[in-house]
């Protein structure tokens, strides 16, 4: 593939940039595993409307009623009010719902609640998402009082302390329960001497019944069922294509897991997959991250295609066969460590295809399974998506945000010779070690940090990495050039963490989201921690705020320091701690700071969050109509993809409970 005639940015609105990813590798790869591709790409797509719905039990009706705006609309299209609902149209489509993917915050309609009534009535009803007796105007009042009422829904994912999570929280995992009544009911469940726990909830709607609390599966037959059983279907079609006897395996175990719901079969699944290393596709599709509830229980959906890039995978395998050194050299407490660092596996993929909360915005990195006794028992598997980061990295140049937010212009050198480099390793060593390494105490489930929990997690992995980017190891390794190469992910953490991540957040909003607040949690415990012998230093040249670096070492000491503390409150479940830290270093944002920040990259013309469309996979087949070819094509606009999604693979009701 060409790659510098490779249109890398396809739009931009609002907040957001639409990027494509080349799928780097994919002619290397028989016509068998391009054939797996396909189905798994297949069953990545269906499971699309299941996130939407937990996302928020109206989105889906939303979602149906802009879109039948959108493709059906006769007044004037090209009126300020259509052009600012088609933002809103297309910011719905990226965050799956009507709130902000990063913020949670509901995003708030640039077109006015006239224009919406007087939008709806023209549409036929045929066109709309009416409920049974329902009249065009009741669905009207119904969505006018969501969209425009601030009050409504507010926030997607509510974390603020002293509330009740749940009933502030818009998302669907719960249903008219409080939060007392969800972990009561989760705690009951829950056997402290079980040293293999399933991840009760995991994958299930929490409802009151008759005043009864009861769950309700999704699975085949239970909710979500018609999206499910598509991706069972592609399944069981990639499961007659699979690379092996043990992926065979995998995917029988995850589909037995759709069709019954049973969480031990979901840790069966993970061991088995954890056990395959010898193909070179492979997968992710189920309820996995936990990060849209507050609690940390429900899963969201997603799923991630992708192939193993074996030329940059040499790094993740050098760095899993030395992970025995690693842990036992970090600095935390020798309670904490792992004795016996067992199946950690890391590789350096190139994604094929996007879905559910991997899509369009998507992780450069993964880590899994989540459990902290299968990871301890079984190990885990590491992905650094190549691609992904290499596409970020090709649609950044030439956009001037170097020059503006770095303090000289020996960090953007340092930057562009290091940079992508540096920044590809820490991933790795953030997914591979950092979320596999430490260890919790007997009789701690992993669970006692509650709301903070992820937020500690991410940091601990964070803090692992960035200890172990300015070790000489990496050096001996031959995993970094020289000992200057780590200074420019230095530069870039601590930038982002006190400075650019906050062009994300409006202005007088706290963070919410948990990376957001590993990255500031960390950036500001180290810049106050060493102000005494001034390691990072503030300076304000010209009216502009930036942040030098002037220890390195000094730094590394910091960051050793903090990860002993982070580790120590995750192993011994230390939620007052996790809390006190989280609040008073992760949450608020300096005013003055941040109006400086917002002008500084409003003048760039930038857009703070991207994702990406994906590929579309086109068959070639020969008189008998077997496969010959599965070839990407990369024209498919953003919009285009959306509807076309909609109307392909759009399965479920309106109102799923």
């Amino acid at each position: 593939m060409n790659h510098t005639t490779f249109s890398f940015v396809v739009e931009q609105f609002a907040d957001l940039r639409i990027l494509r990813y080349p799928v780097s590798g994919l002619e290397e790869l028989s016509i068998k595993q391009k054939e797996l591709i396909y189905y798994l790409s297949q069953a990545a797509v269906e499971g699309r409307d299941i996130l939407f719905d937990q996302n928020y039990k109206h989105n889906l009706t939303i979602r149906r009623t802009l879109e039948a705006v959108y493709e059906h609309y006769n007044g004037n299209r090209e009126s300020s009010e259509f052009s600012r609902f088609e933002i809103f149209l297309k910011r719905v489509w990226f965050s799956n719902g009507i709130h902000h993917h990063y913020s949670t915050a509901k995003i708030t309609p640039g077109f006015n609640a006239d224009f919406f009534k007087q939008a709806v009535q023209s549409i036929d009803d045929k066109h709309l998402p009416l409920r049974t007796n329902e009249s065009k105007q009741d669905l009207i009042n119904r969505l006018t009082l969501i969209l425009f009422n601030p009050e409504v829904a507010a926030r997607r994912v509510n974390q603020n302390e002293n509330e009740d999570l749940i009933a502030t929280s818009a998302n669907h995992y719960y249903d008219n329960v409080s939060q007392q009544e969800a972990e009561s009911f989760y705690a009951s469940r829950k056997d402290p001497e079980d040293k293999t726990p399933v991840s009760h909830g995991m994958n299930s709607l929490l409802t009151n019944e008759n005043g009864q609390i009861v769950e309700k599966a999704w699975k085949i037959g239970g909710i979500y069922s018609p999206a499910i059983e598509k991706i069972v279907y592609w399944l069981k079609k990639a499961h007659q294509v699979a690379e092996n006897d043990q992926q065979k395996k995998v995917i029988s175990l995850l589909t037995d897991f759709y069709e019954t719901g049973d969480l031990s079969t979901f840790d069966q699944y993970n061991i088995e997959w954890l056990q395959d290393q010898d193909s070179r596709v492979d997968f992710i599709n189920g309820f996995i991250e936990t990060y849209g509830d507050p609690l940390g229980l429900k899963a969201s959906w997603e799923s991630v295609v992708n192939f193993k890039n074996t030329e940059a995978t040499r790094r993740t395998e050098t760095i899993s066969k030395n992970a025995q050194w690693f842990e036992d050299h970090s600095p935390i407490d020798e309670r904490f460590k792992k004795q016996e660092v067992r199946g950690v596996s890391a590789k350096v993929i190139n994604v094929a295809m996007l879905g559910g909360d991997c899509y369009p915005h998507t992780p450069i990195g993964i880590n899994l399974p989540n459990a902290d006794w299968l990871r301890k028992e079984y190990g885990s598997k590491s992905v650094t998506i190549e691609n992904i980061t290499y596409a970020y990295d090709q649609a950044a140049k030439g956009t001037g945000f170097l020059e503006e937010f770095c303090s000289s212009e020996e960090e953007i050198a340092r930057h562009k010779k290091y940079g992508f480099q540096a920044g590809n390793l820490h991933t790795d060593l953030h997914e591979c070690l950092g979320h596999g390494s430490g260890q919790l105490l007997d009789g701690i489930n992993g669970d006692e940090l509650k709301a903070y929990g992820a937020v500690i997690e991410e940091a601990r992995a964070d803090l692992f990495a960035l200890y172990y980017m300015g070790d000489k190891k990496l050096i001996e390794l031959e995993l970094l050039p020289d000992e200057e190469a780590f200074k420019a992910e230095y530069d870039n953490y601590i930038r982002n963490g006190l400075l650019t991540q906050i062009t994300r957040i409006a202005l007088g909003d706290n963070i919410e989201q948990a990376h957001m607040r590993n990255r500031q949690l960390i950036a500001s415990w180290a810049f106050e921690y060493g102000k005494a012998s001034n390691v990072i230093e503030k300076v304000i040249r010209d009216g502009k705020t930036f942040f030098t670096i002037n220890d390195y070492k000094g730094l590394r000491e910091l960051f050793a320091t903090l990860l002993a503390e982070i580790q120590r409150i995750k192993s011994e479940g230390d939620f007052e701690s996790a809390k006190n830290l989280v609040e008073r270093y992760a949450v608020k944002i300096d005013k003055e700071l941040h109006a400086e920040v917002l002008e500084r990259y409003k003048k760039l013309n930038l857009a703070p969050y991207s994702g990406f469309v994906n590929p579309v996979y086109r068959l070639q087949k020969d008189e008998k109509d077997n496969i010959t070819d599965v070839v990407p094509d990369y024209t498919e606009g953003y919009a285009e993809q959306m509807m076309r999604y909609s109307r392909e693979h759009s399965w479920l009701p309106d109102y799923n409970s």
